[in-house]
């Protein structure tokens, strides 16, 4: 699986609509924090695995600053970078940001939001 680049307001718009049907992930990564070097690594660990059950999408804070701007005014969570945020039916479910960005932390909340998605 492969981070999906989040670099619009139409590509943001449709991984919200997506998140209906399938968990989506985004990491807000800034190009100049060693915080966010790590935790783009710790995203990667994460999405080398075939069976991670959402969609994993990339904001580099740097190049799309209106869609990260926009992921804020939509969501409701305060920017932070490097950040993650699980969003389940449109709206975000868990987010992290700094050192909480870690795979099995994504992978704790991604399961625990798509198995209680699945029971409603």
């Amino acid at each position: 699986m492969m981070l999906r680049p989040l670099d619009s307001i139409d590509s943001l718009h449709t991984a919200l609509a997506q998140s209906a049907v399938r968990p989506a992930v985004i990491f807000k990564h800034s190009l100049t924090c060693g915080t966010s070097a790590m935790a783009m690594a710790e995203i990667e660990d994460l999405t080398g695995g075939a069976s991670f059950a959402a969609d994993v999408y990339l904001v580099q804070v740097q190049r799309a600053r209106a869609v990260s701007g926009a992921i804020e005014a939509s969501l409701g969570i305060r920017h932070e970078s490097p950040q993650v945020l699980v969003i389940v039916d449109g709206r975000v479910v868990w987010h992290a940001s700094h050192f909480r960005v870690t795979a099995a932390a994504v992978l704790a909340a991604v399961r625990h939001h798509a198995a209680a998605t699945l029971v409603n």
